[in-house]
């Protein structure tokens, strides 16, 4: 499936859509099969005992599952996250984390995908996340 919005394109559609976060991801390597995002650790994602908090990572998760999603159907903001899981596997060091997304199914009403968060460094997983997304109609 080819592309329909590039990683700048992206980035700009998250600066519009949800300036409230936009500074926090960032794009590193976006292909039809797969998209790694960084999440770039701040002082406010860290939890007591100096790891990056469960809600920092999912966050990390769901947005890279939603943009790799919009990178192949084009701009829809209203596509939303139906479901996710995610499994904690590992406690992250207080650096960047990168989440390598990939989507298992991209039909025309949902998207299934998993993500796989790295800490920057590490070579195993910190934790993995099952998404799945609502894609809005044309319509």
């Amino acid at each position: 499936m080819a592309l329909k919005m590039n990683a700048a394109e992206l980035s700009a559609f998250l600066r519009l859509e949800f300036p409230q976060v936009a500074d926090e991801f960032e794009m590193v390597e976006l292909s039809a099969t797969r998209l790694d995002v960084a999440l770039r650790v701040q002082d406010k994602h860290l939890r007591p005992g100096g790891t990056v908090s469960g809600p920092s990572m999912f966050a990390l998760a769901d947005v890279a599952a939603y943009l790799h999603i919009l990178a192949l159907i084009g701009p829809k903001a209203l596509a939303v996250t139906t479901n996710c899981g995610i499994d904690f596997m590992r406690k992250p060091a207080p650096k960047d984390l990168i989440a390598k997304a990939r989507l298992l199914k991209l039909g025309k009403s949902l998207a299934v995908g998993d993500v796989l968060l790295f800490s920057e460094g590490m070579e195993m997983p910190v934790a993995h996340a099952n998404v799945t997304y609502s894609i809005p109609s044309k319509g």
